[in-house]
């Protein structure tokens, strides 16, 4: 029998649809996106690992909705335009849930994507308020925002450090300069003269010159909104010049390669993060899983494993991957995760306690009791 082209491509075009169909209803797909590579690398892997231990724990439990999640890893490098072109290509792999990004810079503009796209979206880490403030149905955080912790920041160092020359400094990025001034603004309210501000340019190697500034300005205490690369660059040079400055930092600081950077000069090292779910009874056999993997559950990776908990438990309610569905459900119940119970406000905010702060010591950082 022959056929005509038009007729041909017309059986090619159905085995296609018969394919994608097929594979569509057999697996639910989602991703995280991350920076993979780059210079904040590791908060990348802290998000892929808890996305990969969630996919593989759920899968292993049955699935969703008698489904199997297949998990994509998308590399946004903290960088906003990739950030957009990964969010493309996850619309192109039919993605439906986001667990991302890391970087408020990337989930900003690609939280544009999604919504646009009818993609769900929880980012574990991305704090800049900016991010919920824009009235997007399907953008939700599983984190704390900025002017959260920059209040919580600002507090405690008019609290514990009263008649400190204080410097506020940041690395002109989202999540920094967000952070730096929230904190700048609460340091305001609780009457602290800031003797310095100041930016400095990421990613770079030389921080000689900030430092000369804040031994000539006499700084006690250097408020820093960046990444903990340059943190810990930071705190090397200033000791190297003989600076005693105290380094106050925030939730990006909240890895392990930065005490790789310092070793002991990041001795009592402060930061804001929220309550550590390592300690949290309900966590305890992920952490267990990941650490016989030869993985840490520290930083974000617990959070980005409470994150595609929560899809998949308002899944299970909603009895589809119905996104209209899904954004309104996740704005009226709770839901139960390694991170505790998880809600959200209307804005897409997570309703969770506040933030602590944390001292690094011995190369590990815990709770201060400062």
């Amino acid at each position: 029998m022959k056929f005509s082209r038009l007729a041909l491509a017309s059986v090619l075009s159905a085995v296609l649809l018969a394919a994608c169909g097929k594979d569509d209803g057999d697996t639910i797909i989602i991703a995280t996106g991350a920076p993979i590579t780059g210079e904040y690398a590791a908060f990348g892997e802290q998000m892929k690992s808890g996305a990969e231990q969630a996919v593989k724990d759920i899968n292993a439990a049955g699935g969703v909705l008698g489904k199997k999640l297949k998990l994509e890893i998308a590399d946004d490098q903290c960088d906003p335009k990739q950030a957009v072109a990964v969010a493309n290509q996850l619309v192109n792999k039919k993605v439906k849930f986001v667990a991302g990004h890391f970087c408020s810079g990337s989930s900003i503009p690609a939280s544009d994507v999604y919504n646009a796209e009818n993609i769900l979206m929880i980012s574990p880490a991305s704090t800049n308020p900016k991010f919920t403030e824009r009235g997007l149905a399907g953008v939700f955080r599983v984190c704390g925002r900025d002017d959260q912790q920059g209040e919580v920041a600002g507090n405690f160092i008019a609290d514990k450090f009263k008649g400190a020359r204080v410097a506020v400094v940041h690395d002109k990025q989202a999540y920094s300069k967000g952070l730096a001034d929230e904190t700048l603004k609460q340091l305001g309210k609780r009457g602290v003269a800031v003797a310095l501000t100041d930016t400095v340019t990421p990613k770079e190697k030389d921080y000689s010159a900030l430092v000369t500034k804040l031994k000539a300005a006499n700084i006690d205490i250097l408020f820093y909104g960046g990444y903990h690369s340059e943190a810990g660059l930071i705190i090397r040079q200033m000791r190297e010049q003989g600076l005693k400055t105290r380094l106050i930092g925030g939730d990006a600081l909240v890895t392990q390669e930065f005490w790789t950077i310092t070793g002991p000069l990041g001795e009592g090292t402060l930061m804001t993060f929220s309550p550590d779910p390592r300690k949290n009874p309900i966590a305890a056999p992920v952490v267990q899983k990941l650490q016989a993997a030869g993985k840490s559950a520290e930083g974000y990776t617990l959070y980005t494993y409470g994150a595609v908990q929560v899809f998949v438990e308002a899944v299970k309610r909603v009895g589809a991957v119905d996104v209209a569905k899904l954004r309104d459900l996740l704005k009226k119940e709770k839901f139960q995760t390694v991170l505790g119970e998880v809600s959200f406000d209307s804005k897409g905010d997570v309703k969770a306690p506040g933030y602590v702060f944390y001292e690094w010591k011995n190369g590990k950082y815990d709770y201060t009791a400062m």
